[in-house]
């Protein structure tokens, strides 16, 4: 029988993008993958760290693995892995520590395990000392619909409150040639929707002098046949280039919607957190995205309880959020990592207060993204079909192209078609319609 290895999870579309090729690794070397509620004798927990609760997760899936299986060999890898290896390696259970370089070399350090009775083993490099791209295998997806497509990795901005650069390190971006390869890859083996993914996805190219930035790789991937959508994941922006607009404005697979991290609504506020530029900025920047892609969705970050953040400064934030209209919202309550700067900041905010505006501002994205739905009511959307509703027999579900979910009704299964539904209301945050 061969071993059993289980690969879970959290955080962003990249840990997701990576835990899937470890996933494909293991596999590829004779493993079994199960599911992680399953007994295994192997699990890697991909462990995020961007918020004290992400810290928090990780430490609950590692003690729910140990739980599941006592004898089983615990792998901890991602970014918590990177920055707290000395606190992961003090929970009980765990034998393997990676960082968030080595992940390529995960299964020949679990096997170099075997066999040996010392303590839990630690390989945990400088990320800041290597500077290439570390490749991993094409994911092995159970899906055809959509597949995340992992561009560069590291980020070099050093924002106040964040601790990615630490864990992940400096730029990195993929040699064109790999990431073209892939995608055209995953488009044969039938993926209709490929999302580019990475750190910091719009810094794309900024390391490779000579070679395609963010918006020419985009140009040479929108033109792979039988590639139906092309989607951007989080871009920066300062990153969004008049090139990139023009070309999701004029390429038809190139999906109308752009998340655009805002942090604040307050140029304060702005400034302490490091980010370069102001509200006047990002309006222009917007309203010049709007005009120039009709349709488009902007989504967004917002980060509240930033130190020193006054009552005052968050009605300014609220108060911009409301304007920009924007068509969904994540909020995020600031939570103080190690080693940042804003960690070190004066007037540190009470959880209490972190909370009531977290709170505001989620009602408030959860109006705008009504509003931004209900415009659509009346029109004929695009909507490739990724899921059959599992409590509602007969029912589907997809995604416009800007971004937006639909439910409708069909006698055929569609999954993995792009179909055309009339949009004939709203039920939730969803759109609901009938097939055309």
């Amino acid at each position: 029988m061969p071993r059993t290895v289980a690969v879970t999870t959290l955080g962003c579309k990249v840990n997701q993008y990576e835990s899937a090729a470890l996933a494909t690794l293991f596999r590829e070397r004779g493993y079994k993958v199960v599911d992680f509620s399953e007994p295994a004798d192997i699990y890697v927990i991909n462990t995020c760290t961007v918020t004290h609760l992400g810290d928090r997760k990780s430490r609950q899936l590692i003690r729910r693995a140990t739980r599941n299986n006592p004898h089983a060999r615990v792998v901890v890898t991602g970014c918590y892995a990177q920055t707290s290896p000395e606190e992961v390696l003090s929970i009980p259970g765990v034998d393997l520590v990676v960082g968030t370089r080595d992940k390529s070399r995960i299964v020949d350090l679990v096997e170099e395990l075997e066999g040996h009775d010392r303590g839990p083993l630690a390989v945990v490099r400088d990320v800041f000392a290597d500077r290439d791209y570390e490749e991993l295998p094409v994911p092995a997806l159970p899906s055809r619909v959509r597949a995340f497509l992992k561009i560069q990795e590291g980020c070099n901005n050093y924002c106040a409150y964040c601790i990615i650069p630490f864990a992940r390190g400096p730029l990195r971006s993929r040699d064109p040639e790999n990431v073209l390869a892939e995608a055209g890859r995953l488009v044969a083996w039938g993926f209709k929707e490929l999302v580019l993914t990475g750190i910091h996805t719009g810094a794309y190219g900024q390391d490779r002098p000579g070679g395609p930035d963010l918006a020419g790789l985009v140009e040479r991937l929108a033109e792979i046949p039988g590639l139906v959508r092309l989607r951007l994941s989080s871009v920066e922006p300062m990153d969004i280039t008049d090139k990139l607009v023009d070309i999701m404005a004029t390429r038809p697979n190139v999906c109308r919607h752009l998340h655009i991290p805002l942090q604040s609504g307050d140029d304060t506020v702005l400034a302490r957190m490091r980010r370069h530029y102001t509200t006047a900025w990002f309006r222009e920047l917007v309203q010049r995205v709007r005009g120039l892609v009709p349709g488009i969705a902007i989504t967004t970050d917002i980060i509240v309880g930033f130190p020193g953040e006054t009552d005052g400064q968050f009605e300014n934030t609220f108060n911009f959020v409301r304007e920009m209209a924007f068509a969904r919202l994540h909020v995020f309550k600031y939570s103080p990592r190690q080693g940042t700067a804003a960690a070190s900041f004066p007037d540190q905010i009470s959880a209490p207060v972190k909370e009531a505006r977290s709170r505001r501002l989620i009602a408030l994205g959860d109006e705008l993204a009504r509003s931004f739905a209900a415009k659509h009511i009346g029109q004929e959307v695009q909507v490739l079909v990724e899921e059959e509703l599992p409590e509602k027999e007969g029912f589907f579900a997809g995604l416009t192209d800007n971004y937006l979910r639909v439910i409708f009704p069909a006698r055929e299964n569609p999954v993995g078609e792009l179909v055309t539904v009339r949009v004939e209301g709203i039920k939730g945050g969803d759109l609901k319609g009938m097939i055309i």
